[in-house]
């Protein structure tokens, strides 16, 4: 397999909230709580973001427009979950985030939501766990997954290799809501 990625930033205390992860993790508003209570019975723990400040590129270069998977950030949402970010209000998009994932067999990311839809493309024929809403299923890729907005979900490999997931969000920015409960916890 190949080596685990670094996660780009480290722990520690934020200002806003902690650093775990790679991420900013923040405390969930009363507003945020009011619509995961629509939409779902599970808890939200927090919500987690890219942190830092950033330039905008000047888009005048190819390296502005063309980015390595070396150049993103790394996050490490959960065990055996990694991903490089593209966060597109950091790279010049208006309305688009792409994940790419490392994930390793047995891997997954906390059960989660997004304020907005997603999409999760996998190209090779592995086979993936997913929990949508109350729903858990097994897919082998190749596929595309449509996760509509506040729909709690996850997915675990259930392959011996490394799983490459591209997630699509629709927003220049990365962010989701943490949930108390975990359906692949017995497995």
């Amino acid at each position: 397999m190949p080596p685990e990625p670094v996660v780009t930033y480290r722990g520690g205390e934020a200002g806003q909230g902690r650093l775990e992860h790679g991420e900013l993790m923040v405390e969930v508003d009363e507003a945020r709580k009011a619509l995961h209570a629509q939409h779902h019975p599970h808890g939200v723990l927090e919500t987690r973001r890219i942190p830092g400040s950033f330039e905008l590129p000047a888009m005048t270069e190819i390296s502005d427009f063309a980015l390595s998977k070396d150049d993103l950030v790394v996050i490490n949402p959960g065990p055996g979950e990694y991903v490089h970010v593209m966060e597109g209000q950091r790279h010049g998009y208006q309305n688009l985030t792409i994940g790419i994932t490392y994930t390793a067999p047995g891997g997954a990311p906390p059960m989660h939501t997004h304020v907005g839809e997603e999409a999760h493309v996998l190209t090779e024929s592995q086979k993936v766990l997913y929990a949508l809403g109350d729903e858990v299923f097994e897919l082998e890729g190749p596929y595309i997954v449509n996760i509509p907005p506040m729909v709690p979900h996850s997915f675990q490999n259930l392959d011996d290799e490394v799983a490459e997931l591209v997630v699509i969000f629709p927003t220049n920015v990365w962010e989701y809501d943490v949930l108390d409960y975990f359906p692949f916890a017995d497995r």
